[in-house]
């Protein structure tokens, strides 16, 4: 079955996470990408794992089908084939540091001549244009400077660092949704354009909601730990057999839930009650509302609790650690955790793509091996054989 980007040639000299989560997912959605990595490999690849020389987990779980070429741009030789590459591409994707593509001759300019129908898109922690554009940035740096920081933690303690890649899958699906405006207004005006994503900015927008307690008081948005200022239930209540993760989230939205959940918990007068109608004047009651869901939570396994409350129609999450994610029978049973063999780190569960399109099914293959298409790419694209791709590698080419 053809798949929704079929034909869309990616480049991709994206490093880390910020990047390449944007060239695994239009690699999910069918486009052809091809990774370009230095000799070495990119940093990603064996300096976050946890054996030496290996590659790392890191770098499976964030570069799943795409096919895997080396190459120094910093050589003449390895440039030249580079400008080749783009003459054959549509999209080239990078989140080098600020000025590096223009240092090495590749900026935006040069990559237009080689072909007007390119689409050169760039990630970067601040974005141009701006007193921050040089500055350099990771996934907690972009964090502080959006606010997510300021607002996460509890009242009493410091600002706190979010899982969950904010800044970095945050900007990388930010500039995927970008690449893909740009394909389709290829189509109508013939010619590429430049495209830029900033962590920064991608962070503010996806906490934007929380700006605002700035336009209703003037004041910051406060830190608010688990609890939610304006509605309640909303909290984590603990469940047997008490380990660090036993908990369950509940978050009520209408006053039918609030009715349900008095009865499930034993209080069922409470939900005719008229002063714990509306979840913002419950807001008054938290202790006692947290107080009465935990002494029936405390009895159940956060297992037992998910299925009686959410089977009720109750919004409750059971807070699950990263092994019981990966043996998730939900996850497995709708095939979003999947089992991939690799060469060398054998049978791993590998998540897959979370956007699902009926006529372009995603078929999950492992990260490539470094340098592991040379023959195919360079062979099929440039028309080199094995002796050239030899002489390459001895001087450092490949």
């Amino acid at each position: 079955m053809a798949k929704a980007l079929d034909g869309i040639r990616v480049l991709d000299l994206t490093q880390y996470e910020a990047g390449p989560s944007c060239t695994q997912m239009l690699a999910w959605l069918g486009a052809d990408v091809v990774k370009i990595e230095p000799p070495a490999g990119e940093p990603g690849r064996t300096a976050l794992s946890d054996k030496r020389g290996e590659d790392a987990w890191f770098f499976l779980l964030l570069n799943s089908c795409k096919k895997g070429v080396t190459l120094n741009l910093k050589s003449p030789r390895g440039r030249a084939m580079f400008e080749e590459l783009v003459k054959t591409a549509d999209v080239v994707v990078e989140n080098l540091g600020p000025g590096s593509m223009d240092r090495l001759g590749l900026g935006y300019e040069a990559l237009r001549r080689l072909n007007p129908r390119i689409i050169a898109a760039s990630v970067k922690g601040f974005g141009s244009g701006g007193p921050y554009a040089e500055y350099k940035s990771f996934e907690w740096i972009a964090q502080a400077m959006a606010g997510a920081m300021s607002m996460t933690g509890f009242p009493d303690g410091p600002p706190t660092k979010a899982i969950g890649g904010l800044a970095d899958t945050g900007a990388g699906l930010h500039t995927a949704i970008g690449i893909l405006a740009a394909i389709i207004q290829r189509q109508a005006t013939g010619v590429g354009q430049q495209l830029e994503v900033a962590q920064q900015d991608s962070v503010v927008n996806l906490l934007r909601i929380h700006l605002r307690e700035s336009y209703a008081t003037g004041k910051p948005s406060p830190r608010q730990g688990n609890r939610s200022a304006s509605a309640a239930p909303s909290n984590l209540y603990r469940c047997r057999p008490f380990g660090p993760n036993d908990y369950v989230f509940v978050h009520l939205a209408t006053v039918e839930m609030w009715k349900t959940l008095t009865k499930i918990v034993g209080r069922p007068e409470l939900g005719d009650d008229p002063r714990y109608a509306d979840r913002r004047d419950r807001v008054e009651f938290v202790d006692e509302i947290d107080a009465m869901i935990e002494a029936w939570t405390e009895k159940r396994t956060k297992h037992e609790a998910l299925e009686i409350l959410a089977g009720a129609g109750i919004p409750c999450g059971a807070v699950l650690d990263s092994n019981e994610v990966l043996a998730d029978k939900h996850l497995r049973q709708r095939g979003f955790i999947v089992e991939l063999e690799h060469p060398r780190r054998g049978t791993y569960p590998m998540p897959t793509n979370p956007v699902r399109l009926s006529d372009s099914p995603t078929d999950v293959v492992r990260a490539p091996l470094l340098g592991e298409h040379n023959a195919e790419i360079y062979g099929k694209l440039l028309g080199l054989g094995g002796a050239e791709l030899e002489a390459l590698r001895k001087d450092g080419v490949i």
